[in-house]
């Protein structure tokens, strides 16, 4: 049986602001729910496709945090956190652990719907680009060799190192895979602004924290990475790769 599907779920403690902000999206469109605990939005995932999590820190016995890491095992959504924590520790944690975007609260109704329509319409892009991307050598078994004994499987979207599977967000996997078929020239921050964000109002920093994510899984040492290198100034540039 097919999943009922939402844009959004939003999972906050504070009902009040759950409500409004899951009324004010559905009202513009975006089929939006919300929960108020960890367990339930665990439930909530188990059973219905979402495009996009507004995910508070705090939500009673356990936080935002550790709901973020246990989504990540399984899921590739993009995650905005929205708390009134302001500290940059906050933000810092959120978005290395798999975080999206940190939006303060209090927010602007019509300004975070703006920035999650645009985020879910290059979600829901991504997922029906999918076939495309996997017709890459198709008659063969789908894997490139990125370096020693790493290699990308173009077929299922994975990483596989030293025979074990890593798991890809979608928007790392499209960043690997645009440097990938860009491999052996420079490939300019506007360039993946432009062609892997879609989104020239992301700054240099959303960048540099998916490249690091990239090299922690790919590189041997992360802080001397070999294949995909940081041209200063410019932008990046993946090494020349066995096909």
């Amino acid at each position: 049986m097919d999943l009922e599907s939402y844009k959004v779920l939003m999972i906050d403690d504070d009902e009040m602001i759950a409500t409004a902000t899951s009324e004010y999206f559905n009202m513009f469109g975006v089929k939006t729910s919300y929960v108020t605990s960890y367990a339930d939005a665990v439930a909530f995932l188990e059973k219905c496709d979402v495009s996009l999590l507004l995910l508070d820190i705090n939500l009673g016995e356990k936080s935002g945090f550790d709901l973020c890491r246990k989504i990540r095992e399984n899921y590739d959504l993009p995650i905005f956190f929205i708390s009134a924590r302001t500290s940059d520790d906050d933000v810092l944690i959120a978005l290395n652990i798999g975080g999206d975007d940190y939006i303060k609260k209090p927010y602007t109704l019509s300004v975070l719907l703006a920035k999650v329509k645009a985020a879910v319409l290059r979600y829901d892009r991504t997922r029906e680009n999918t076939h495309a991307v996997r017709n890459f050598q198709h008659n063969e078994d789908g894997f490139v060799k990125l370096t020693g004994e790493v290699y990308l499987n173009t077929n299922m979207h994975r990483l596989v190192a030293d025979g074990r599977e890593i798991l890809l967000k979608a928007l790392e996997y499209k960043l690997l895979y645009y440097l990938f078929t860009n491999r052996g020239r420079v490939v300019s921050k506007d360039d993946l602004l432009r062609d892997v964000w879609e989104d020239e109002h992301i700054n240099e920093g959303t960048i540099a924290v998916h490249i690091r994510h990239l090299r922690e899984k790919i590189e041997a040492d992360p802080r001397e990475p070999q294949l995909i290198k940081t041209v200063w100034g410019v932008g990046y540039l993946m090494e020349e790769t066995e096909v």
